[in-house]
């Protein structure tokens, strides 16, 4: 049974449940909830953080370049982890954002002056207090962060009325006001919205029952076992993978691994959700003593709605992705076979 991408899915969200707030935040910015950060990172040494910081800025300063002529050293950079204080910058050059905003440069005041649609604005309205509701930016009304989630949003809505709103773009709108201005991070927005998840959110869910079937296609190839308990259990991959794919993972990962697959998702596109969705479910249901604990439907989604935390560990996640055998060859045959089945579909 297909969710309406008009409405976020709840079913895999590791936001769905919550803990005490805690008196301060944490280094994110979290007072509680399931993201909440309570044991402090292991920090790099400090002569590393500047030596990596030092090489961004520079990098950043010939984009150009770089990007047309190596672009496996800005892939590789992106891998290691993008240094924090670089990161708002480094996200809006990799998704593009600082082209739109040089291309529109007044645009984004002018979207906020429009009307817009009421019906998306209403709708807007009644999500605004359900992103992240822990956080430091959108704790109450009063919070700067309300007010520029609902301006990015309704900015989208009339930027694309072809989309308009849909509330699986409101977490993916309010991590980045995390960690960019509101207009840079409106920009970036829309090239994830329009490049990276390109007609994820049109009414119907074609492109996400294309990738849900590419994703089975590759769970079979990756982790056949796994594939099979999948199919004798009838556990439909919209089930468990809609939250992840339509919401970027924002709703899905602690904090810090996030962090670092966005890192990637910005550099190398949707393949990098496919790769952390295949090792969740490879790792969540590949040993043999889980599967046959999972004796139905219900007991498998909720080992997929509770991976064990080794799992979504930051290093775990990133090392087994990166290393997956699926090569970029895999993808594309893939995607094209999903391509010529679906046309096949609506032709017949």
């Amino acid at each position: 049974m297909a969710t309406s991408p008009r409405q976020a899915p709840d079913a895999i969200s590791l936001c769905s449940t919550t803990s005490a707030l805690s008196s301060c935040p944490d280094r994110h910015g979290f007072y509680g909830g399931a993201q909440f950060s309570e044991k402090p990172k292991e920090p790099l040494p400090r002569s590393k953080i500047l030596a990596r910081e030092k090489k961004w800025l520079y990098m950043i300063a010939n984009w150009r370049e770089y990007m047309a002529k190596n672009y496996k050293k800005v892939r590789d950079r992106c891998r290691k982890g993008i240094p924090a204080s670089v990161r708002p910058k480094a996200w809006f050059y990799l998704s593009g954002g600082h082209l739109l905003h040089s291309k529109y440069p007044n645009l984004y005041e002018e979207l906020l002056k429009a009307p817009g649609n009421q019906q998306y604005i209403d709708e807007i309205k009644k999500d605004q207090h359900r992103q992240f509701p822990f956080h430091e930016m959108f704790l109450d009304e009063d919070k700067p962060g309300r007010v520029e989630l609902f301006n990015v949003l309704k900015a989208y809505s009339v930027y694309n009325p072809t989309i308009g709103y849909c509330q699986a773009q409101a977490p993916i709108a309010a991590f980045l006001l995390m960690h960019l201005p509101a207009e840079e991070a409106f920009w970036c927005f829309v090239s994830v919205c329009d490049k990276y998840l390109e007609n994820y959110f049109k009414p119907g869910m074609e492109m996400l029952q294309r990738d849900a079937a590419m994703l089975m296609a590759l769970v079979k190839k990756t982790s056949p076992n796994v594939y099979r308990h999948l199919q004798k259990h009838k556990v439909e991959p919209l089930l468990f993978m809609t939250d992840w794919f339509l919401c970027a993972m924002t709703r899905t990962l602690p904090w810090d691994t996030l962090l670092r697959v966005w890192d990637c998702f910005l550099c190398e596109g949707i393949k990098i959700i496919f790769k952390v969705a295949l090792i969740i479910l490879g790792a969540s249901l590949g040993q043999r003593s889980v599967r046959r604990a999972s004796k139905g439907l219900c007991e498998t989604l909720e080992v997929l709605r509770s991976p064990p935390e080794k799992v979504l560990d930051e290093n775990f996640l990133m090392h087994h992705a990166l290393n997956l055998n699926i090569t970029r060859e895999d993808f594309e045959r893939e995607h094209q076979r999903q391509a010529e089945l679906h046309r096949k579909g609506k032709t017949s």
